[in-house]
């Protein structure tokens, strides 16, 4: 039998050594069952990036324009494999990776893409739960599941043929371009399910400068993206489930700034730590009661940050 063509796009920018982690972790993959095309698409670095790409052998392309939906898009439409996966540069592939996708794909046409399993880890790669997701329906409808918790990109893998359907990914958003992808791919394709860990995500800290930022604005992007794909396939779930959907992100969102804050209280940090109750207020003030009537514990750290 042929080999399965893969093109693996990984976009990049200032991360030299995650960068030849992550390109080694799909290395070790290869095999006489695999032709790997790997294209680094590099946004604009500055650093070693593109030396360190080039010194593992693997094609580096440049990105006009700033951003990761940029630089996955330019990956897209080089792409010359008959399937496409992704990495991001501060992830890892595990060993069950692409063969068992792609083993689904090739047994069963109808499916368009196929996803395996994340295995989430803080920075230094300790565990932090379980692998997910745990399973997705069995016909291959996973709108709604997607809409609920989306598989990092890392852990999908797509015929090429899906960007003649669903097009590339919107670069106008800021973030969230990924999930607003593989949505727009489940409203238009069936979409298999391996129950194999195959992508390491690595968790940025909270309670940083750069982390509290990301969030403030990935919230916003994110109920955009949200509403939107809801618009479009609106007829495939109850209203009343897609509202519980979007509360609970909301709580999400609002969780993580609370989670911070306690943080930022805790070094003493009580500007940040006021930021953060603030935000958490504004995304969902609901959450934040429901939060402290969980626990009442938490007002003591608010009320030290808001008198400190």
């Amino acid at each position: 039998m042929s080999p399965y063509r893969v093109t693996v796009v990984i976009p990049t920018k200032n991360r030299g050594r995650l960068l030849a982690e992550a390109i080694r972790s799909v290395q070790a993959l290869d095999g006489p069952d695999l032709d790997l095309e790997i294209l680094v698409c590099d946004n604009g670095s500055t650093d070693d990036t593109v030396d360190v790409a080039r010194a593992l052998g693997v094609r580096v392309l440049d990105v006009p324009t700033a951003g990761s939906a940029a630089a996955r898009n330019v990956g897209i439409r080089a792409a010359t494999g008959d399937y496409i996966a992704f990495l991001d540069d501060d992830d890892l592939w595990l060993p069950g990776q692409l063969r068992p996708q792609l083993a689904l794909l090739a047994a069963q046409p109808d499916l368009d893409a196929c996803v395996g399993q994340v295995l989430p880890t803080d920075a230094e790669g300790h565990q932090l739960g379980p692998p997910y997701p745990a399973e997705l329906p069995a016909d291959g409808d996973v709108f709604g599941a997607f809409l609920q918790r989306w598989p990092q990109i890392g852990a999908l893998v797509v015929r090429t043929s899906v960007r003649e359907t669903v097009g590339y990914q919107d670069e106008s958003l800021l973030s969230s371009q990924d999930w607003d992808w593989q949505l727009r791919i489940a409203l238009r394709h069936r979409v298999g399910h391996v129950a194999v860990p195959g992508l390491m995500f690595r968790s940025r800290p909270i309670a940083t400068t750069q982390e509290d930022e990301t969030n403030w604005r990935r919230v916003w992007v994110h109920r955009r993206v949200f509403w939107r794909n809801v618009w479009h396939g609106r007829r495939r779930l109850p209203r009343a489930r897609l509202l519980r959907t979007a509360l609970r992100f909301d709580g999400v969102y609002a969780g993580y700034f609370l989670r911070s804050g306690a943080a930022h209280a805790a070094a003493g940090e009580h500007p940040a730590a006021r930021r953060s109750i603030a935000c958490a207020l504004i995304i969902s003030s609901l959450h934040v009661a429901a939060s402290i009537a969980r626990d009442p514990s938490e007002i003591k750290w608010m009320l030290r940050s808001l008198l400190g």
